[in-house]
């Protein structure tokens, strides 16, 4: 276990560990949506008849695109350019689920939906109050 410590962000705190976690989740959550459209159904429940195949290897491109500029972040927590992109994908995140639960519909508020609200949102606020201790 410690010899694998050694790859952890050296960032001082915890956002950057955090970081690297929702990358890791998020890596995970692409590989899957390349095999089955049952994940992404489970996110727009209230109309899983628009969930097609294609939208679903859409969705995984941007889950894995965001995922890579998390694990960037993760590393380079101190660089500005990459902590502004990376506040940007938990508030295109946070955008989406929000106009799908309140304006389009297509979703409703389940476990499937509410985890990446509340991941998005709140690293999104975390971000924000943290910007000055880690961008210099």
């Amino acid at each position: 276990m410690a010899s694998l410590v050694q790859y952890l962000p050296e960032g001082e705190g915890w956002l950057p560990r955090w970081q690297l976690f929702v990358a890791s989740l998020a890596m995970a959550n692409s590989v899957q949506n390349l095999f089955t459209v049952s994940i992404t159904k489970r996110l727009y429940t209230n109309k899983p008849e628009e969930v097609t195949a294609l939208q679903a290897r859409m969705s995984t491109m941007w889950n894995f695109t965001s995922a890579i500029v998390r694990l960037h972040c993760a590393y380079n927590i101190h660089n500005k350019a990459i902590y502004n992109t990376t506040l940007w994908t938990y508030a295109i995140a946070f955008f989406h689920f929000s106009t799908e639960l309140l304006f389009f519909r297509t979703a409703k508020l389940n476990g499937p939906v509410i985890s990446p609200v509340i991941v998005s949102s709140v690293s999104l606020l975390w971000m924000l109050s943290q910007y000055d201790f880690y961008v210099q």
